[in-house]
């Protein structure tokens, strides 16, 4: 029994075709609207690819960039088949197209829902990537003498100060490395050869952070240097005070920001998957239902359409059924191979009479 038969006349047929040339075109515009969201998400991730770790984050974008061009090309393809279907002489020459084109129209959708998925479960390699990026960046702060460095320390600073976050999970990331530059420190000072000397690897490391992890919503002036010194501030407690310096790290505020994006544009790429799905359905009773017209002649005559010609579960069993053929005509075709070559390698006896 066929899956979702439907009767037409000439009446609903035209209906049907102008609706689905109208939906179409509804899907081009789609098309450009997944494209649009995969260029704006590829230009703010190389906003800031210098504090992510690798290009893997870019394969949303890039996805989202081709299914948009592919939404556009399939679906102008189909609006021009809808509207020539209105014309019987027009229709003829898309029929032997139809077939192979609702088959990629199958692993085009098929394709879109994946990237749906991706947008969704790209939180965790979007993580690592940044914890990672990061963690370098920071230690290229110090770096504005070097070429090719000299720009990192402007990009945390701005990073801190847009995102409201400091270091890479927290403001103690700051604490671990050197981030400031030599050239700016006094070596004939005790305090700072203490500090060199009391270091393994003869990194000058101080209890403070950079200027942007500031919070200036905060009432008491910055203290952004011997943080963890109590005696160092009047009335100050580092542990039980709510500190002046953003408690948020850039990593989390960063796979946020992104991830939420990400999320929303997932969500929007399900919506146009169901209804690119509906414009498929639609297109294949479209399908159907001209090539059963039983009388080509007569377009006014009553036909029927449907999407599967069997049920789901005879649709499968005919799909596995054709797989085992193919497998074992293989099978037959190599064991033919085999025994051709063993042929081959036989060389016949010569006897010879004296």
């Amino acid at each position: 029994m066929a899956l979702l038969k439907v009767k037409f006349n000439q009446k609903k047929r035209v209906k049907l075709a102008q609706g689905l040339w109208l939906m179409n075109w509804f899907s081009v515009f789609a098309g450009i609207l997944v494209f649009s969201m995969g260029l704006f998400l590829k230009i703010e991730l190389r906003k800031r690819s210098e504090v992510m770790d690798n290009s893997e984050s870019h394969f949303v974008p890039n996805s989202l960039i081709l299914m948009g061009i592919l939404s556009c090309a399939f679906n102008g393809f189909a609006g021009k088949i809808c509207y020539d279907s209105l014309d019987p002489a027009k229709f003829a020459k898309w029929k032997p197209l139809l077939k192979p084109y609702l088959a990629l129209c199958c692993v085009f959708n098929t394709l879109l829902f994946f990237v749906a998925l991706i947008c969704f479960l790209m939180r965790g390699s979007l993580d690592s990537t940044l914890a990672q990026g990061l963690k370098n960046g920071m230690k290229f702060y110090r770096d504005t003498d070097t070429p090719g460095r000299c720009f990192m320390k402007k990009t945390i600073d701005m990073l801190q100060i847009e995102f409201k976050c400091c270091g890479n999970n927290g403001y103690k990331d700051w604490f671990e490395i050197q981030w400031i530059s030599n050239r700016y420190l006094d070596f004939s000072s005790k305090e700072v050869k203490d500090r060199i000397k009391s270091n393994v690897d003869g990194r000058y490391l101080v209890d403070g952070v950079p200027f942007s992890c500031c919070n200036p919503s905060s009432p008491r002036p910055c203290i952004q240097y011997q943080v963890t010194n109590n005696s160092a501030h009047y009335s100050y407690d580092y542990q039980t005070e709510e500190l002046n310096l953003w408690r948020r790290g850039c990593r989390e505020a960063l796979l946020n920001y992104y991830s939420g994006m990400m999320s929303s544009m997932g969500a929007v790429i399900l919506l146009v998957w169901l209804f690119e799905m509906s414009v498929m359905v639609g297109l294949r009773l479209l399908h159907t239902s001209l090539e059963s017209i039983a009388n080509p002649e007569d377009p006014e005559c009553e036909s029927e359409g449907w999407v599967l010609e069997n049920s789901l579960k005879d649709t499968f069993k005919c799909a596995l059924e054709n797989l085992k053929k193919l497998g074992k005509f293989n099978q037959v075709e190599a064991g033919a191979e085999g025994a051709e070559g063993e042929e081959g390698g036989k060389t016949p006896a010569i006897t010879t009479v004296s």
